[in-house]
């Protein structure tokens, strides 16, 4: 399944240490092999400060007690530096660890300043060693001081600049310490920083945007309603075009968010035709999945593809996400996506059709006669198809008061004029952009 891994396409967008916790899935999944995993892990933190975990990786890839001179060089440089820009800092944060002082503070941060300046011989200079503080704690890996300390650093910065880079910073932080809620507010903040900053290109907003969805796809896989976040960011039309040009492996993740989303069945339609439209560009198991039953009504073909988006998910860093339940481990989106996966294929079909094979249409749902009959008639009562189920022939009539399945072939090849002028004009301005540089 390592061909279907995205994590070469994802890791280019993220912070590096974002990439770890991808790695250490894939480790655990035993998609590749172990040395090559520890060897881009070392990779990796070579170009961070977290000295010791390079340390204890060198040594079990090599199954040495020992490490390399330039790791133990590296180890000393990096305390003696930590050490001095905690000096530096030292007056600030001194200041944002008296609770008292910081009663002190106000919404207007000139005043900040101010204050700062005359009580307590604090400038800019120790306002930007906060900032060098915490960039390097992060880079160390204690990942709470420096969402802390870049929390304060934004309260006090008037450097615009700045105070967005350290917004990036604690979003990371948020996230690496699993803090799913609190980095649902630090991604909707930097959010609206990006579509109301001015940028020098319109590449640098577009890039902006790509970063922001790769990020936050830690959050919506993980947060409560993540699932309609993702949908309600990555299918706004200006996130959605950036996907089609810039990405479209992100496709994988708004198209599983679909399939698993009941509530947002009204921008579904819309968006099969993306996936119709990018098919020669991207596609895998799960985009292929959506192709089959409402492109092409090949459902022979969804069957095979449901196979294969099981094991998709189960492999995805995202999507495989395991629960443990006493003796047992679970993957609750994988159960999810294959119900509805499922129900997509007996709507679809049911639209076609005027009277089921149950023993035909088992198959095509993966299921066995007696797990397919038990679904089925959940599934009647439960939902507003008008059928019923003929135990004697073994077969499921549908009345006849279904949309015509020629009306949805042609509806499918409508209205993508659009959307195609528009996607042309975004290439057309990114080669302008390039020529002019």
């Amino acid at each position: 399944m390592a061909k279907y891994d995205l994590t070469q396409r994802i890791a280019p967008n993220l912070d590096r240490h974002l990439v770890f916790p991808l790695l250490e899935f894939l480790q655990e999944r035993q998609l590749y092999p172990e040395e090559q995993i520890l060897k881009s892990k070392i990779e990796l933190l070579n170009k961070t400060n977290m000295v010791d975990y390079a340390m204890d990786i060198h040594k079990s890839l090599y199954r040495t007690d020992d490490v390399p001179q330039d790791m133990v060089e590296r180890r000393a440089e990096v305390v003696a530096r930590l050490k001095a820009l905690e000096e530096a800092a030292a007056p600030l944060l001194a200041f944002v660890q008296n609770a008292n002082a910081v009663q002190e503070l106000r919404t207007d941060k000139h005043y900040n300043l101010q204050m700062l300046h005359d009580r307590y011989q604090i400038g800019p200079e120790q306002i930007d060693a906060l900032y060098q503080y915490a960039k390097f704690q992060f880079e160390c890996g204690n990942y709470s001081g420096a969402a802390d300390y870049l929390y304060q650093y934004r309260a006090l910065s008037t450097n615009s600049e700045r105070s967005h880079s350290a917004l990036w910073g604690k979003l990371a932080a948020e996230i690496l310490m699993q803090n799913w809620d609190i980095a649902f507010e630090e991604h909707n903040r930097l959010k609206e920083i990006i579509e109301s900053k001015s940028f020098s290109s319109p590449l640098n907003l577009v890039q902006s945007r790509i970063w922001l969805m790769h990020w936050s796809l830690f959050i919506f896989f993980n947060h409560d309603n993540g699932r309609t976040h993702i949908i309600d960011l990555f299918n706004q039309e200006k996130y959605l075009n950036a996907i089609q040009v810039n990405a479209p492996h992100l496709l994988r993740y708004l198209a599983t968010a679909f399939i698993v989303n009941k509530r947002k069945r009204t921008q579904f339609k819309e968006f099969i035709k993306v996936i119709q439209q990018e098919q020669h560009t991207y596609k895998d198991p799960i985009t292929e999945f959506l192709a089959c039953v409402y492109v092409n009504n090949d459902f022979d073909g969804a069957q095979k593809k449901m196979k294969e988006c099981e094991d998709v998910i189960v492999n995805d860093p995202f999507l495989g996400k395991q629960v443990e339940d006493g003796n047992f481990s679970t993957v609750p989106l994988r159960d999810e996506f294959l119900e509805n996966a499922r129900l997509f294929i007996f709507e679809t079909y049911c639209r076609i059709h005027q009277r089921i094979d149950m023993g035909v249409f088992a198959e095509k749902l993966n299921l066995n006669y007696e797990e397919a009959e038990r679904w089925i008639a959940n599934l009647i009562r439960s939902s507003k198809i008008d059928a019923k189920i003929d135990s004697k022939s073994g077969t499921v009539i549908i009345e006849p008061n279904q949309p015509n399945v020629y009306e949805q072939l042609i509806d499918h090849t409508k209205a993508l004029s659009g959307r195609t002028y528009k996607l042309v004009s975004q290439l057309l301005e990114h080669a302008q952009a390039q020529a002019a540089r």
